[in-house]
């Protein structure tokens, strides 16, 4: 059934409809071919050819233009990128190294704090001891000096109860020649 709707198509075409000899200028077909070659011979008389074909080269020519120009771009856009990952990879390395640097130098802040606290520790320890012994030996000398005025009191009492005028005047006149032989 189709090929017998493409034969109908085929056979009620212009080209089947003229009739007598091709040669003729009755016949469309021969004067289509007529015009058809008179323009072609007009296009090559004017160089039309020669022009398209310009235009495709120079089209080429800027399409090539364009496509070494972004491979140009490609490789600058590569070499700034690889340049950039190598400044990260610094930045990175640097970083690195500051943290660990401020690492160090606050575990060194610590010891040296630590030790410095140590060191207040012991001197603070050191001025209480200190304080402590001074108290110690200002209370020894208050009991001390406490016990020598209650002696001196005992004994006065206990001399003032058992002297006599004699003894007394005796008394006296020997603290007397003791003090004028250590004053001399």
């Amino acid at each position: 059934m189709k090929k017998l709707i493409l034969l109908a198509i085929v056979a009620a075409s212009p080209a089947m409809a003229a009739t007598g000899p091709f040669f003729s200028l009755g016949n469309t077909n021969f004067v289509v071919l007529i015009s058809f070659l008179l323009f072609i011979a007009v296009l090559l008389k004017f160089g039309v050819p020669g022009m398209l074909t310009a235009m495709l080269d120079k089209r080429a020519a800027q399409i090539k233009s364009d496509l070494d120009e972004a491979r140009a771009l490609r490789e600058e856009a590569k070499a700034v990128l690889a340049s950039f990952e190598r400044k990260k990879k610094e930045v990175q390395e640097q970083a690195d190294r500051i943290i660990a640097s401020a690492k160090e130098e606050a575990t060194a802040a610590a010891v040296q704090a630590k030790a410095d606290l140590a060191n207040s520790i012991a001197r603070r320890l050191a001025a209480a001891e200190d304080r402590i012994a001074s108290a110690e030996a200002g209370a020894v000398r208050a009991v001390r000096e406490q016990a020598i005025a209650v002696a001196i009191a005992a004994a006065g009492d206990l001399l003032a109860k058992q002297a006599t005028a004699a003894t007394a005047s005796a008394s006296i006149d020997e603290a007397i020649k003791q003090v004028g032989a250590k004053m001399h």
